[in-house]
């Protein structure tokens, strides 16, 4: 699964690296080490204006926590972070995002708990972060959807909420000890397919749920203290040392 992680690259940068064409410098957010579900996310995606011929791609900014556009309140949001590759075609809440509205979630890395042995009905957790060896911006597999807040006229800056949930996938072996699911990141010869809008058909969807070969991601053990929502700074993505994490376990 996916349930917290660190985006600090300027959103300039981001649309250098995946090649953006449309990006509003007022639709910006402050750099987090932290972020947790129901917080706002950069998001790459692909949509086709209004009388034009081809999808244009946009960096925009998302909810994370999706709301099914049949949903009567948004605050099922927290519990829809995750969209499993294996089921994310047949799933009522993410089948029409998945043939039309997917997006890539730009990150530096994302967090993990490994639950440890002992501790009887509350065992301990060691957090680790997880990000590209060589040091890249994680793409990671969303999809969006569209909800309409009918408490707000149609043009009310309000009157529409976007949302996205980050696909996950079996996690690779290296990864495998720390928890057996994470999230489905794309390699940059993806980023094409995934994003265009024009493909629905599932046939051609499928394979593109395949992850990146294993060795890419490297993950190291950090401190607790992300733990709590109420931290946030690049002391959290640090790995700890030996000693360092004898002293977190004991």
């Amino acid at each position: 699964m996916c349930g917290r992680f660190a985006s600090t690259t300027k959103p300039e940068d981001l649309v250098e690296i995946f090649g953006v064409e449309q990006w509003d410098p007022a639709e910006t957010l402050a750099p987090s080490w932290n972020v947790p579900p129901t917080r706002a996310a950069f998001a790459v995606l692909e949509r086709l204006p209004k009388g034009g011929t081809r999808p244009v791609r946009q960096l925009r900014v998302l909810r994370w926590g999706l709301v099914p556009a049949w949903a009567k309140s948004p605050e099922s949001a927290v519990k829809m972070i995750n969209a499993r590759a294996e089921t994310i075609h047949e799933k009522p809440s993410y089948r029409q995002a998945f043939a039309s509205r997917r997006c890539i979630v730009p990150v530096d890395g994302y967090f993990e708990w490994q639950t440890l042995p002992g501790g009887g009905s509350r065992p301990p957790k060691q957090p680790y972060f997880v990000s590209r060896a060589d040091g890249g911006v994680l793409a990671l597999a969303g999809v969006y959807e569209f909800w309409r807040d009918r408490a707000h006229p149609a043009g009310h800056p309000e009157a529409w909420l976007v949302t996205c949930s980050i696909v996950t996938t079996a996690a690779e072996e290296t990864l495998a000890p720390i928890h057996e699911r994470m999230p489905l990141f794309l390699d940059p010869a993806a980023f094409d397919d995934w994003l265009d809008p024009r493909l629905s058909d599932p046939d051609e969807l499928l394979p593109l749920l395949v992850p990146p070969a294993p060795g890419a991601l490297l993950a190291a053990p950090v401190a607790p203290a992300v733990g709590s929502i109420r931290n946030d700074g690049p002391e959290l993505v640090r790995p700890l040392d030996a000693e360092e994490l004898v002293t977190t376990l004991f």
